[in-house]
């Protein structure tokens, strides 16, 4: 499948409007175990860039050229559509057209951008700001000036919910769908009749973000579906599942000295190299070199 013809088909499915399951993955081995799972698409999370890959909070301190990077490398190991989270888009209108050329050129299906005040914070942590709607739209359009493919979906993000109060958020949201946003995503919800509401009364698909101890209630993802949302965002799930197990795993090496008991908290040897596809790699080595031949 093509670049065009992948971009194409996710616009496709999130149309749809049945809350498609995009889990987060912040490196290439998170994006291999999803694709291996059978998940349709993919989420390359800011806060899990940050986290894994710099070890510090999503408080906006990663850059363009190290998100690219790590989209280029899951790009390269994997063929689901990957939406990016940009963030602000790295600074003002022009630079979120540099930043929309950029991830595009690295394997974008879409892009993700925000209205929050540079350095921007995790949607669920306190102390947010917001920019102008008039800013946030200069945004939208700038990024949409900036695809190459019309089929690359701009998602515009509001977190105007906890600065401004939700109706407030509704009100940028759409002026972001008017402004040509294919999707649209108010974060941080706070009530399931929040969540309700958001599908119920704005114009383009929607999505709606569960962060386990987050502010936004969890249910499931059939309930998301039949409210219309288009994507249901699980974007920190691998993250704090994998912190979980290394810190079971480690903290009984550290105790016990010994593996032993914690066996069924990791996977195996095999099971690392098949995903991995050290069996490809095998055979290249066969039919390429002397000594595999």
């Amino acid at each position: 499948m093509t670049g065009a013809e992948r971009n194409r088909a996710f616009k496709q499915a999130v149309q749809a409007r049945r809350a498609l399951v995009l889990p987060g993955a912040a490196n290439p081995l998170t994006a291999l175990v999803i694709e291996d799972l059978g998940f349709e698409a993919l989420y390359l999370t800011g806060a899990g860039v940050s986290n894994f890959t710099l070890g510090v909070p999503d408080l906006g301190l990663i850059s363009l050229a190290e998100l690219a990077e790590v989209l280029c490398t899951v790009r390269g190991v994997v063929d689901l559509p990957v939406v990016v989270d940009a963030d602000t888009g790295f600074g003002n209108a022009v630079n979120t057209y540099h930043a929309v050329r950029r991830l595009e050129a690295a394997g974008a299906s879409a892009i993700q951008i925000e209205d929050q005040v540079f350095p921007k914070k995790c949607g669920h942590f306190a102390g947010k700001e917001v920019v102008s709607t008039a800013e946030m739209v200069d945004k939208v359009k700038s990024a949409l000036d900036a695809r190459i493919d019309p089929n690359l979906q701009i998602i515009a993000r509001t977190d105007a919910r906890s600065v401004e109060g939700f109706a407030a958020a509704l009100d940028r949201a759409a002026a972001y769908a008017a402004a040509g946003a294919d999707i649209t995503f108010v974060e941080a919800v706070t009530s399931v009749e929040e969540i309700e509401a958001v599908p119920a009364r704005l114009p383009v698909p929607q999505v709606i973000n569960v962060v386990f101890g987050g502010n936004t209630p969890e249910m499931p993802q059939a309930r998301f579906a039949k409210m219309g949302f288009g994507i249901a965002l699980y974007a920190n799930a691998a993250l704090q599942a994998a912190v979980a197990g290394m810190q079971t795993v480690l903290g009984e090496l550290r105790r016990s000295g010994s593996l032993a008991v914690v066996h069924d908290r990791m996977v195996s040897f095999g099971e690392r190299q098949r995903l991995v596809k050290k069996p490809f790699y095998d055979a290249l080595e066969k039919r390429f070199t002397a000594r595999g031949g």
